[in-house]
């Protein structure tokens, strides 16, 4: 398997497909790198490389124990990058690898970097509070620790509908999309799973986004159940310069499996790409 031995021994998997300007795909929470499978070959057949990487503790990389935290996390990422030594890169990010995408650039800088997409992403912050009053309250995130620690399983299952808004009429979700999510959650660590709730519900990415400098597409569903819209990516898109902000009306937290949205993303992800 392709795996990238990381500063502390940690092995990193990650795809790699097409030859071209690089463009590197952050997975969500609980999800692995397969969840970007449509997007890898989509940027492939226009003549990019695609490469995804699976988090640690998620999929394929190694189950660790600690490191869930987002300092953690983009300095694996930047490891990664460095392994391959990758340039003109553009940082394409979904859910809490958002905040990866973000602080990556806090910590590391563009030098690497051409561009960026947030798709449905946690930044700048997701927790409510008083400053934040459209975020999510603290006792869903109980609630979802919860879960995952009393039968995890059947948590996923249940936590899928939501996910894609297959709850909602007229919806466009296939027993397909859930099956893949169930199968993604179950391969990530309970701890992982645990601790990544705590990271990307309270890290503020605030000063982070600031730090961008470089062209940025922000993707959002207005109807994502899972980070709300009004304190996420219609934040970010008014802090980060010059972010140009896409809302797909209905959209859900799921975007770029579920079938018609998926499409309509991977448009205009390679619309982006080729300016």
């Amino acid at each position: 398997m392709p795996v990238c031995t990381i500063r502390d021994g940690t092995d990193i998997f990650y795809k790699d497909w097409g030859q071209g300007r690089p463009v590197v795909f952050i997975h969500g929470w609980p999800l692995n790198g397969d969840a970007w499978q449509d997007q890898l070959k989509a940027v492939a057949d226009a003549g990019f490389r695609g490469i995804a990487h699976d988090r640690r503790g998620h999929g394929r990389s190694t189950p660790v124990w600690d490191g869930y935290d987002f300092d953690t996390f983009a300095d694996d990422l930047n490891d990664l990058i460095s392994h391959l030594d990758l340039t003109d890169v553009t940082l394409v990010a979904h859910s809490m690898g958002g905040g990866e995408l973000a602080r990556y650039i806090g910590r590391h800088g563009t030098g690497r970097l051409r561009s960026a997409v947030l798709l449905s992403a946690v930044p700048p912050i997701m927790a409510q509070s008083d400053s934040n009053p459209e975020g999510v309250p603290d006792e869903v995130f109980e609630q979802i620790k919860n879960g995952i620690l009393g039968e995890r399983s059947q948590f996923w299952k249940d936590t899928a509908e939501g996910f894609f808004s297959a709850n909602r009429p007229g919806n466009k979700v296939t027993q397909g999309n859930k099956d893949a999510f169930w199968y993604m959650a179950m391969a990530q660590t309970i701890e992982g799973g645990v601790r990544c709730v705590d990271a990307f519900a309270y890290t503020n990415f605030t000063d982070d986004l600031k730090k961008f400098g470089i062209p940025t597409l922000v993707v959002h569903g207005d109807d994502d159940q899972v980070v709300p819209i009004d304190a996420t990516g219609r934040k970010s898109a008014e802090i980060i310069a010059d972010a140009e902000l896409k809302v797909y009306e209905g959209g859900s937290h799921g975007i770029a499996m579920v079938p018609g949205d998926k499409e309509r993303f991977n448009q205009d992800l390679i619309e982006f790409l080729r300016r």
